[in-house]
């Protein structure tokens, strides 16, 4: 496994870069950056690198070994010796076709011998729990999913993915990874600690959080938030929601605002949250997050040789983080060395099981690290 990476602030990568790039004849390339940036350089790329799975998507950031970007386009291009990899592609018709886009997605995909799927969806408009849903009903739980949910610079109005038949506003994209050498480790964390009490979700549809101990749940989420509560949603990147099982246990997972509605009062999050389940409000500082991507990178396990870190971090980070956003990289790559090339976005939602061999989930307001390597 080789990868051969380049960052411009163009859409099109100067020709010696392109020709370095069909030169190296990847056979998967991941490009993210801003939608102008991704559409400027689709055709480039596809003659480029006519024989490569060509996947990306728009970003609220640009990661890569050289750190963090904005308005920048990365593109991260694997050689594989012996993986596989193959594409499928289907059309998001509405939020309420999450669930059949994602067996669609899924089921465009031969089940022999595939040993993981990287998926970029969407950010908003969609469901990302029922989409992961979906997948899993055709992949079952053995095989990882990975990938994340597409961003807009924070804006929250309107996402692309690219794929090898053009960006659209209305697609999502998957590769399945297909291959006995291939090696795959998952790593999540978030840094975020709860305060203010725990309440009971008392009527919520999906994702869509209408009632909190019968009260409504925008003006509960507003009395806490103080100050703050006039810039949502976009405020709501700071104190994202912790959902606790009816049991009152934590389950880890965390959802991100991404509307309100006034009339209704209700709060739209990331991903679902069921009726009779427990929200806690959640708030963190950046040394918290930090330490959180350095637990992440520190939980994977990293065969020896060349690897792909994907990483796929929520824009609220980013937010908390300011300036010193970078430092959430950096810590990831003190731990995994220089052999490891990073590259992903900062995004909407975050796709990856909780640890190896669990399950894969929807989540927010996290780090997830993907590393791909191959045996010799």
């Amino acid at each position: 496994m080789d990868v051969f990476q380049t960052t411009t602030q163009g859409g099109i990568p100067d020709p010696s870069g392109l020709n370095a790039l069909a030169a190296f004849e990847p056979t998967w390339v991941l490009a993210f950056g801003p939608e102008p940036l991704l559409r400027q350089a689709h055709a480039a790329l596809l003659q480029a690198v006519p024989g490569a799975v060509l996947m990306g998507c728009s970003t609220a950031g640009e990661i890569s070994s050289g750190g963090v970007g904005d308005d920048s386009l990365t593109l991260s291009a694997v050689r594989w010796a012996n993986v596989r990899t193959l594409q499928s592609s289907t059309e998001l018709r509405d939020m309420d076709d999450s669930l059949d886009a994602g067996i669609r997605l899924a089921g465009g995909l031969p089940r022999a011998g595939l040993r993981a799927v990287v998926v970029l969806a969407q950010g908003v408009k969609m469901n990302g729990t029922a989409l992961i849903e979906g997948m899993t009903r055709v992949l079952g739980d053995q095989v990882p999913l990975v990938g994340g949910m597409a961003g807009d610079g924070g804006a929250f109005q309107q996402t692309v993915v690219m794929d090898n038949q053009g960006v659209s506003d209305n697609r999502l994209v998957c590769a399945g990874l297909y291959g006995d050498g291939l090696s795959v480790s998952h790593g999540v964390y978030g840094g975020w600690s709860a305060f203010g009490p725990t309440r009971r979700v008392t009527r919520a549809d999906r994702n869509v959080l209408y009632s909190l101990d019968d009260e409504p749940a925008l003006s509960t989420y507003k009395r806490y938030l103080g100050e703050y509560a006039k810039d949502l949603p976009a405020s709501g990147l700071l104190f994202p929601f912790s959902v606790v099982a009816a049991d009152q246990a934590a389950d880890g997972l965390l959802r991100t605002i991404l509307s309100v509605d006034e009339s209704a009062g209700s709060i739209t999050l990331a991903g679902e949250v069921e009726e009779g389940s427990y929200v806690r409000m959640m708030q963190a500082g950046t040394d918290a997050l930090v330490q959180g991507a350095e637990q992440a990178a520190q939980s994977l396990a990293v065969a020896q040789g060349p690897g792909l870190a994907l990483m796929v971090s929520c824009v609220g980070r980013k937010v908390v983080m300011g300036g010193r956003v970078e430092e959430e990289i950096e810590a990831v790559a003190s731990v995994l060395g220089d052999e490891a090339t990073l590259a992903g976005f900062y995004s909407y939602g975050e796709i990856s099981p909780a640890h190896h061999g669990a399950a894969c989930l929807l989540h927010n307001q996290t780090m997830t690290i993907t590393y791909f390597s191959e045996a010799a």
